[in-house]
């Protein structure tokens, strides 16, 4: 068995994937997930321990199913969470589909959700304690992960590093001894 203490980040970028493609790095998504690298690179002790670093990175002209769909797989069974970053140019790729799919259904790992266009917790839910409109909106972007979430314990938070690193570090969410299933979020 692996051990499991990564986190697994899962972002929309267009396709085919060059991280050295400006086109990738413009993405709201992928910009929040190179800031998440840049946190760790300037404090080790902040933690994300990136699972996009755990086996060799692939080129977008590999197979999907012999080289690509594999090492997704890797990388989540050496995760205890996934990281999904979700905004408003979120696509249903077939990458998302299958990291959702295979990390939430196949794999149990709880998820922390990052909008990255909102910063403080009082734009995900209101003051009766509910998630607004426009974030549950959000989540047909992705209809695999708004069908399949009630599965494992999900936490939304706004795109903010302190929310983050208290979310990394919540045991709740993380796979050996996650809470039960359902949508969590921090109180305004």
């Amino acid at each position: 068995m692996s051990y499991r203490n990564g986190n697994y980040s899962a972002f929309y970028v267009e396709e085919p994937f060059s991280e050295s493609n400006l086109g990738a790095s413009a993405t709201k998504d992928f910009i929040s997930y190179n800031l998440l690298r840049a946190w760790k690179a300037a404090d080790s002790d902040f933690p994300f321990n990136d699972s996009h670093n755990k086996n060799y990175n692939v080129r977008d002209g590999s197979d999907w199913e012999s080289t690509l769909k594999p090492r997704l797989h890797d990388r989540i069974n050496n995760s205890k969470n996934i990281v999904l970053f979700l905004s408003s140019i979120t696509k249903n790729s077939r990458a998302l589909r299958e990291e959702i799919d295979y990390g939430i259904n196949t794999k149990g790992l709880p998820v922390i959700v990052v909008y990255p266009e909102y910063s403080e917790k009082s734009d995900i839910v209101t003051s009766e304690k509910k998630f607004k409109k426009q974030i549950t909106d959000l989540w047909s972007n992705l209809p695999k992960f708004r069908d399949s979430m009630m599965n494992v314990p999900t936490l939304h938070i706004p795109n903010k590093k302190d929310l983050i690193k208290k979310a990394l570090n919540d045991s709740n969410f993380m796979v050996a001894r996650k809470c039960d299933a359902n949508t969590y979020f921090y109180a305004p």
